[in-house]
């Protein structure tokens, strides 16, 4: 199943997902100021011949002395109405930094009062490349070739779903690392999600 990260919304720009650093490309149908926006045939072109930049972020919750308890997944609904568990995920806008991304799309996928623990400086537990074609990596996405730097991340509020996640789900490292969550997980992020626990010491 391919990766399917949140395309955005041009009516709701402020906080939907945006095209990355293509800024030369198009406006905002409607005549917004931002240039980053991508009309779907300018972000289709720009799949074909570029790899994209996202960000994604395993959730976790932590004791007192840091040791990861619980891995959020998140329940989301693809655009053909099925089901299937992920983690936080999106694009890079033009001009953003890495930083911002991330938080953006925490707070976008987990709500406002999350209060993801983002360092000032985060660095990716691993770089995962997703493929249009099957087998090249363990990651696969049939839309395009992206580039994803991918994180652990704590966080410490209250979790709200938003935009098209339904539901975060909360599991142990275990749980987290099963074949049948894996089977279940889109774009080979199983795969992922196991590299995030082997990063904090929490696969047994």
């Amino acid at each position: 199943m391919a990766v399917r990260t949140p395309d955005p919304d041009p009516d709701d720009l402020p906080e939907r997902d945006l095209a990355s650093d293509l800024s030369g490309l198009g406006g905002v149908p409607g005549g917004s100021a931002n240039p980053a926006w991508l009309s779907e045939v300018e972000l289709a072109e720009a799949r074909r011949r570029l790899p994209i930049l996202y960000v994604e972020a395993v959730p976790v919750r932590t004791d007192g002395t840091g040791q990861v308890t619980e891995v959020g997944i998140l329940l989301r609904s693809t655009s053909v109405g099925e089901l299937t568990r992920t983690i936080v995920s999106g694009r890079v806008r033009h001009g953003e930094t890495v930083r911002d991304a991330l938080y953006r799309h925490l707070e976008n996928d987990l709500g406002p009062m999350a209060f993801p623990q983002v360092p000032p400086q985060p660095v990716p537990f691993t770089v995962a490349e997703y493929f249009p074609i099957p087998g090249i990596t363990p990651f696969h996405d049939d839309r395009q070739h992206a580039v994803s730097l991918a994180y652990v991340v704590p966080v410490t509020g209250t979790c709200e779903p938003r935009q098209d996640a339904l539901e975060v789900t909360w599991m142990t490292p275990d749980e987290a690392a099963t074949d049948a969550l894996s089977a279940e997980m889109e774009g080979g992020r199983g795969s992922l999600i196991r590299q995030a626990l082997a990063s904090v010491g929490a696969l047994r």
